[in-house]
């Protein structure tokens, strides 16, 4: 039976659950707070769909390597000190998550669900007139030190393991896996069933096709109240007027908790600030996305650019752009690609976007159990544009009532109560 299914967010996790709900015969209204020329994190992002990355961001080592960055401003990860008891209480839940128990539970689902979300992105990418620039030739990770070579080489043992294909490659290999750039480095893992694509060319696809389809949008309109009945959400008071529905679904990203808060529903996320920097006519441009593995900053060739993202900064709702955590960046990217030099990025914008991180490393995504029709897909962190495809499917099954293709529970939204 066709629902009403109102959307919270357009970016690429609220634009592919639009996606799928139409395509299952669902009327689909979706409300951005943003105008239609917004900027969000799902633009900026290196566009990097990444099977390879199946362990959650709370991993063990992460809390020491945290510590070890946080006292320098440039370093790939900062958390901006402050009294905040909701920082607070993230931080803790992070800790206890970071266990090899934790990821070795977690790692097979990711696995499964990065690998479902190629399939889609594939199916996606074969739509009339949907060139999205998807490149499936794999990614490197980029290792400097024969140290970081020697983690990754266990890394891709058990990657592996678990049926992610993985190379272990000296420095002579690489260069000859991808000839276009000069790298100073000790090796690298490739793992060739990654790829990238144009993050901005793909929200202007998806949007288009959600178009097509007859979803609705409303733009520049900011959700200030969610109206309720008992076990029901009747409508959203927005700045655009009132709005009701048959399924309400939250994906404000980072924006999410707060919208939520008023009907005591509790999910725990910190906004995981990212930079990315686009040369437009690099010196050199590399064929393959990598990640320059000890910097923690991803390269991904866009059309004739070069983009370079990274660090992860936890300071709140907050958009400013931190000259220092820019700098970071630029610093490491000659060390491992020596042709380039700091005045390439001279007069280059920074983009900046929010990541929505969960204390455990896992997203939002299901049913809230206080509500019989509000549902969440968030909290994604640095796998929202990889993993968008899947979770705007399981969302259309979850919302027609049917058994969903990938169990659940692990990203059950109510799993911090």
């Amino acid at each position: 039976m066709s629902k009403h299914i109102l959307i919270i967010g357009s970016g690429v996790i609220g634009l592919s659950t639009a996606y799928f709900c139409a395509k299952r015969g669902h009327r689909v209204t979706v409300v951005e707070r943003n105008p239609a020329e917004r900027d969000g994190c799902s633009f900026g992002n290196a566009g990097m769909i990444v099977p390879s990355h199946f362990v959650p961001l709370a991993a063990p080592g992460m809390v020491a390597l945290g510590l070890k960055w946080v006292w320098n401003p440039e370093s790939p990860f900062y958390i901006k000190p402050r009294l905040d008891w909701e920082l607070i209480a993230w931080a803790w839940r992070f800790m206890r998550s970071a266990t090899r128990a934790h990821v070795a539970q977690c790692a097979p689902l990711i696995r499964d669900l990065s690998f479902a979300s190629r399939a889609l992105f594939e199916e996606l990418a074969a739509l009339p007139g949907n060139d999205f620039g998807l490149v499936k030739r794999g990614l490197v990770m980029l290792c400097k030190t024969q140290h970081a070579l020697d983690d990754e080489a266990a890394a891709a043992a058990t990657a592996n393991a678990l049926g992610v294909p993985a190379q272990v490659l000296d420095a002579k290999a690489v260069a000859a896996l991808d000839p276009g750039v000069t790298m100073d480095i000790a090796g690298g893992v490739f793992f060739p069933k990654d790829c990238h694509l144009s993050p901005a060319r793909f929200m202007a696809g998806l949007l288009a096709e959600c178009v097509r389809m007859g979803v609705a949008f409303h733009w520049g309109a900011d959700v200030r109240d969610i109206l309720t009945n008992g076990r029901t959400v009747t409508a959203l008071a927005t700045t655009a007027g009132e709005m009701a529905a048959d399924e309400f679904v939250l994906c404000g990203g980072s924006w999410s908790p707060q919208l939520v808060r008023a009907l005591r529903i509790h999910i725990p996320m910190q906004a995981g600030k990212g930079y990315s920097l686009t040369v437009e006519k690099p010196r050199q441009l590399p064929e393959l996305c990598s990640i320059f593995t000890e910097a923690r900053i991803a390269v991904t060739p866009m059309g004739g650019a070069l983009r370079f993202g990274g660090t992860m900064e936890i300071a709140g709702l907050n958009e400013d752009i931190a000259p220092r955590r820019v700098q970071g960046i630029v610093k490491a990217v000659p060390r491992y690609f020596p042709e380039f030099s700091a005045s390439d990025f001279a007069g280059i914008q920074p983009w900046r976007g929010l990541r929505p991180c969960s204390p455990d490393g896992m997203p939002y995504v299901g049913r809230f159990s206080a509500y019989d029709n509000l549902s969440t897909a968030s909290g994604h962190a640095m796998m929202g544009l990889s993993l968008a495809p899947i979770t705007g499917k399981l969302m259309g099954e979850l919302l027609d009532g049917e058994p969903t293709s990938h169990a659940l529970g692990l990203m059950n939204p109510d799993r911090f109560r």
